[in-house]
Order: structure tokens, then sequence, then C-alpha cells
């Protein structure tokens, strides 16, 4: 196992279950988000490695005893042994991807470190229950009966993000690999390091070869898996208007496609909420401001009720306050830098349209004093924002939460709603039963009342610009998954 945190060099792919040599001779750089300094190298996957990595993908797929026709048991125990690989490796893991990304420390070491681990047990356990049968007979309508199998869809293009790279990575192959499937993984160029672990996982968790193989790269690198005539599904997590492109080529070629995208959620507060910081900010601080704001679930649009407008504006304002800004290596930083300086110039464009319009900057909007290196944004709040204004309506993406005052549930619902992502949301009341009332009314994917913490047992649906598709329980895995029926 490999105990350096910034390998600084690396010159070989993950395909077919072996270190092979790139065809391609264009490399990316990593750089930290805390100095700004490069950290390592990898190199950049090509055609011809992108094609090496479908064709092993495929024949480990294909092969009469290959991973498709394995039982549910065997894949079981090999996705535990890859569970415990991955556990084994978190705590060189968490600094090397704070590092890359600017995630606090302390939430790579808890959160996306750990998560891998816990989705393939989970899967894993599925396959020993109902799910992992496979088929079932039925009574037909008549006289007959009807065989219905369950088979994995083939191989899958998984593209991932930066800003939780191994959760959003485990989210796509947990299932994949528990259904049958064999995947084909590129990550994102600004969180690459951290792969060669996840490689090395799998080697030392005995993953048959081909199963899984990564291919670093940037754009170029995902439009040539994501378009290749091998693959049988492509699960992307990204922009929208990445998205929407990946959408246009798997629609084009008759292809499965889940997309995670971007979200611009709203926070109702209702008028009975409990607005005491010290026992609030635990849970508003990662609804609002977690991971830096790169977040897509964030709760940043905060929708305040006329009468204790002032008091939830006081409030968000020293929560941001409040937040201790600094190097995300720091085990005390909870709001660390963002991942690159292209990511920082976007967040202040955005911070200068709020700044030059009718809205009130409360708090932040610079960078923060006596951190010169690194891409740092202050924990940003503005008020009386307009609700058609685009601080309001676009996912910034960085730590900024904009304040917009409503008359009543009904208008707060609406302003909520009033949006072209679907994402996720929450409320915060002192009474439940209200909540969820009011949760109920909300068209997106997920809400959380007075928190907001996925549940990966529970499915939640992307929809409207926010993609196509779900994610997590049991119905992930079925995403993976074909139905075949044989009249006997």
């Amino acid at each position: 196992m490999s105990t350096s945190i910034f390998p600084a060099t690396r010159t070989e792919f993950f395909i077919g279950g072996r270190w092979v040599a790139p065809r391609s001779r264009t490399t990316l750089e990593v750089r930290s988000a805390n100095t700004g300094e490069p950290i390592g190298s990898v190199p950049a996957a090509g055609p011809a490695d992108v094609a090496a990595a479908v064709a092993a993908a495929r024949s480990a797929f294909d092969a009469p005893d290959g991973w498709a026709h394995q039982p549910a048991s065997p894949r079981a125990a090999v996705l535990r042994r890859f569970a415990d690989a991955l556990d084994a490796r978190a705590q060189a893991m968490a600094p090397l991807v704070s590092e890359q990304n600017g995630m606090p420390v302390f939430l790579a070491e808890a959160g996306d470190s750990r998560r891998p681990g816990h989705l393939l047990r989970y899967y894993a356990d599925l396959l020993d229950g109902p799910d992992g049968a496979g088929e079932e007979i039925r009574e037909g309508a008549g006289t007959g009966r009807t065989l219905v199998r369950r088979l994995p869809l083939g191989v899958v293009a998984a593209v991932v993000p930066w800003n939780f790279p191994n959760t959003m990575a485990a989210l796509k192959y947990a299932p994949a690999l528990a259904a049958g499937c064999t995947v084909v993984l590129k990550p994102s160029p600004e969180t690459v390091l951290d792969t060669y672990l996840v490689a090395e996982a799998a080697v030392e968790a005995g993953l048959p070869e081909g199963v899984l193989n990564i291919v670093p790269g940037g754009r170029e690198t995902g439009a040539h898996l994501v378009g290749h005539p091998g693959v049988d599904k492509v699960a992307f997590t990204g922009s929208t208007a990445a998205g929407r492109h990946i959408g246009e080529v798997c629609g084009h070629l008759l292809r499965p496609v889940t997309l995670e995208l971007g979200g611009k959620s709203a926070a109702i507060v209702l008028d009975d909420a409990d607005l005491d910081l010290p026992s609030a900010a635990p849970r508003l601080a990662p609804a609002l401001f977690g991971n830096n704001g790169q977040t897509c679930f964030l709760t940043s649009r905060v929708l305040a009720p006329r009468s204790r407008y002032e008091e939830v504006v006081g409030t968000v304002a020293a929560l941001a306050r409040s937040l201790r800004v600094g190097n995300s290596l720091d085990p005390t930083t909870q709001v660390g830098p963002l991942v690159s300086e292209r990511q920082r110039e976007r967040v202040e464009e955005y911070i200068a349209q709020g700044v030059a319009s009718d809205a009130r900057l409360i708090t932040g909007g610079g960078r923060p004093a006596g951190l010169r290196a690194g891409w740092f944004v202050e924990p940003t709040v503005f008020a009386d924002v307009d609700p058609s204004h685009p601080i309001a309506r676009e996912e910034i993406f960085g730590p900024v939460v904009t304040v917009t005052p409503y008359e009543d549930d009904d208008q707060a619902v609406e302003l909520a709603n009033d949006s072209e992502y679907g994402l996720a949301g929450t409320v915060w009341t002192a009474d439940p039963d209200r909540g969820l009332a009011v949760a109920r009314r909300i068209v997106t994917g997920s809400v959380g009342i007075n928190h907001y913490t996925p549940d990966t047992t529970s499915p939640t649906t992307m929809i409207k610009a926010s993609g196509v598709g779900l994610k997590f329980g049991p119905e992930a895995l079925l995403s993976y998954q074909r139905y075949q029926s044989v009249y006997l």
C-alpha cells in the first residue's frame, strides 16, 4: 500500500487490473488549493487509452466466467474486501483530497474518504437479500408463467467531479459493480491523485482484471469515453451545461444515462424556527456553507419570513462570520480554499454582480486577510436579494448565501419552487409536522427538516435542470440493470 500523501509523479494508468504505460504523451498537473503550487502530475488518457480501458471492461463483462456471470454472493465478498482495502487507505486519502480541492480535512476524514466503504458494504448486503436473486417466476394473466430476469447493463462510463471525488465515484461504481457491471472511471483532473489509492485497493481486494479501470483526463478524455461505442451506460456528476451535452450524446446513441447536475436549493425558514445560533450552527453550517460552498445540494438560497427577516439575516451573517477560514489541512478549519483559481474567479464575478445590484452585502465579499496564497474567498451573505437576480438563481458553487423575504408559507413555497433546479431543499421550524407539510410541497428530489444529511439508503431523484435518474438506495442498483422476460 502506498504511504505517500502526495505522489509527485505517476506515469501509468490502471487498466485491465494492471498498471500500464499511457499511449498519450499529455500530462495533467495537479495544484494545491491551499498554495496554488504543483503537488503532482499524472498522464492524461487519449483516445487509444480510453479504447483500451473500454476493451478491458468489455472483456471482463462478456467472458463466460466474467464478472456479470458471477453469483451474487461471491460478488458481495469481493465488494466487502474492496471496502476494507479502501478503509485502510482512508487516513492517506483524506489529506490528499483536502490538499487538491480545499475540502476541510475534518470533512474529508469523516465523509469523503469513508463513504466509499460504506456504500460498497451497503450494496454487498443487498446482494445477500432479495435484490441479489436476479430472477423470479411470475404467474401470467392467463395460464402461462414468466421468468423475469434482472441482468447487468454492461460497461459503465463513470465520470465524476472534484468536489466529493471519492463519494461521487463510489455512488457510481458501488451499485454498478454490485449489479454485475464493469466500470471505466474518469476522475476530474483537479482531484486525480487519490484515484491511484482506489486502484491499489481494487488490486488488494482481488477485483478481477478489467472490472474497474481508471482513465484520468479532462473534457476531451470524458468526451471519448462517453461517446465510445463499447459503453452501455453513462453515469455523470457535474455541471448542468456539461450534463446537457452528455444527455444529447446518449440520446443520439439511445444509451441509458444518469445525470446528477447543478442545484440552487432553497432553505425555508418558517416563522417559528429556532434561530439560537449555538444550537443551530452545527446543522445550519453544513446546509448553507458545507465544503466551502462547493456542494450541489446546499440550500444557499435562504427564504425568511418578513416578520423575522432582520433576525434571520443577522443569524446567517453571524454564522458566516463565526466560521474559521484557513488551510484545509488544519483540523480546526471550517471553510477552506476553493478548488482552483478559475473557480475563485467565477465566485468573485458573482459577488461583484451582487454588489452592483440593489442587494445588501452583509458580510464577506472579499479574500480573507492573511491568506495570500491559495484560492480563498470569505463566507459571504447578501440580503434583500431579488429572486430574479443571477445570484439567487444560478449555481455559484462557493461560500455565498442569499437571503430573500417572503410574506407567508404559500409565497415561501412558491419562491422555493421558482427555480430551474430541483435537487434539494430544507425547512427550518419548531413544528416537525408543519415542516413536513411544507416539505411535501417542495418540488425537489430531497428535503431536510432542520438539517440536510443525505441518507444513502433512500432514493433521491434528480429533476428539472438538476439532472436525470436517481441515486442512493436499492433503486440505484436497479438503474444499472435491465429486465428480460422469458415466457414459459
